[in-house]
């Protein structure tokens, strides 16, 4: 990729959001400013290679979307008072300056992403669609990414979230900040879409190439943003919690994987990690927050996620994992948020901990429909078949498992499980 268009792709992945938000926001009009946006950075593809990358790239491509805003209105008719207001003028200077002001450190741009969240999540918006809403227009992802967070088609993600936009302009949602009353309605889906955003950047860790740029990026912005959740809502326990659960996660970071002496990269379990390679002061961090949310009184999931990670960490002091404490955890999550993926770690956890028949029936028990086509059910009943050694089921589980694992990374873990399966004694007796 040239040098200039390099420059250009970095810009919009790191300053997309931002600038969308504040120029929605100034302007009332999510789709305008997103297009608005788009035109800059195509005319930056087409300037910077002649003219040069201008010493502030994002305040660039804030003047021409703010003009490109400004050239359609008076199209429409609607602002003319306001190109011709000379404080308006005043912030618009030309995007072929040769040295043009560094606009964003005179007049740093207010961070409107959290409000342009709550827009997102705007009762008149449906539920199922708030969360993407907030990914695309505030984090900048594709809808084919998207779309495979949330398990659909990228075409059928792409349609949902055009009618969604279409909803914002055609109901007059609106850009303002939500009425303190209306606040706590509207938390869970900027929570959610933090954590999915979040979830986005774990999945991608430790990828090569672009992958980990855009990995890199996007959990850093995610965490920016449930500091800011925070403190928006220092009363709310809930978002106390997720930042300390992302804390957990992302303490863990340098440990997920390790580089094999032949120099490939090679997954770890967490209960197999290496506890030194953890961020033991990003743990103290999350579990003073996790204690400032439980004061509140105010249970919820992410709170009990975060606690389940806290009992992992337990491991770097006591060299043991308290999966009893782990299960009874899961249990009070189910009560509150019975997902897949908490029913499955219930599972894992119940097994450990009290055998594993217990965790075995816990998984059987769930919907076939819901677990044929779910990588990680199938790896959790080859763990437990393998603590149970029922080794042929356990080899047959873990190759279904493989089958449905995308991640190269995974796969070769899986594999080296399998290979150790299929070597194991078969007088062993089962348990």
């Amino acid at each position: 990729m040239p040098a200039t268009a390099e420059v250009a792709a970095r810009t919009a992945r790191e300053a997309y959001g931002r600038l969308v938000a504040y120029l929605a926001w100034r302007w009332n009009d999510l789709a305008a400013a997103e297009d608005a946006l788009g035109d800059a950075l195509l005319k930056a593809l087409e300037r910077w290679p002649h003219d040069g990358v201008p010493r502030q790239p994002e305040a660039w491509l804030l003047t021409v979307a703010r003009r490109e805003l400004l050239q359609s209105a008076r199209h429409q008719g609607v602002v003319q008072r306001l190109a011709e207001d000379p404080a308006v003028r005043a912030l618009l200077p030309r995007e072929d300056d040769a040295a043009p002001e560094p606009f964003l450190v005179a007049n740093p741009i207010p961070d409107n992403r959290l409000r342009l969240m709550l827009v997102c999540a705007h009762p008149a918006i449906d539920r199922a669609v708030r969360t993407p809403l907030m990914l695309q227009t505030v984090l900048g992802l594709d809808a084919q990414r998207i779309a495979a967070a949330f398990l659909v088609s990228p075409t059928a993600m792409a349609q949902r979230l055009v009618r969604a936009k279409q909803k914002i302009a055609r109901a007059g949602i609106r850009f303002e900040e939500p009425d303190p009353a209306d606040l706590p309605e509207r938390t869970h889906a900027l929570l959610e879409a933090v954590y999915a955003a979040y979830g986005l950047a774990w999945e991608r860790l430790g990828a090569a190439g672009g992958e980990a740029a855009f990995s890199a990026e996007l959990a850093t912005e995610a965490l920016y943003l449930a500091e800011l959740c925070v403190a928006l809502l220092p009363a709310d326990a809930e978002a106390l919690g997720l930042w300390a659960l992302m804390l957990f996660c992302e303490s863990r970071r340098d440990a997920r994987f390790v580089t094999t002496p032949e120099g490939s990269e090679c997954f770890v379990p967490l209960h197999e990690q290496d506890t030194a390679r953890w961020d033991h002061a990003q743990i103290a961090r999350a579990n003073g927050l996790l204690r400032e949310a439980a004061k509140l009184g105010q249970i919820g999931p992410y709170q009990l996620e975060a606690a389940i990670q806290s009992a992992h960490a337990q491991r770097a002091i006591t060299g043991r994992v308290p999966w009893g404490g782990i299960a009874q955890l899961y249990e009070g999550l189910l009560q509150i948020a019975p997902t897949l993926g908490a029913r499955i770690g219930h599972a894992v956890a119940l097994g450990t901990a009290q055998g594993a028949v217990a965790g075995l029936e816990v998984l059987d028990a769930l919907p076939e429909t819901e677990v044929r086509n779910h990588a990680p059910w199938w790896v959790a009943r080859a763990h437990l078949l393998e603590q149970a050694r029922r080794w042929p089921e356990a080899s047959a589980a873990l190759r279904q498992g493989m089958g449905l694992t995308e991640d190269a990374r995974l796969r070769a873990h899986l594999w080296r499980k399998l290979q150790a399966l299929q070597a194991a004694p078969v007088t062993d007796t089962p348990a």
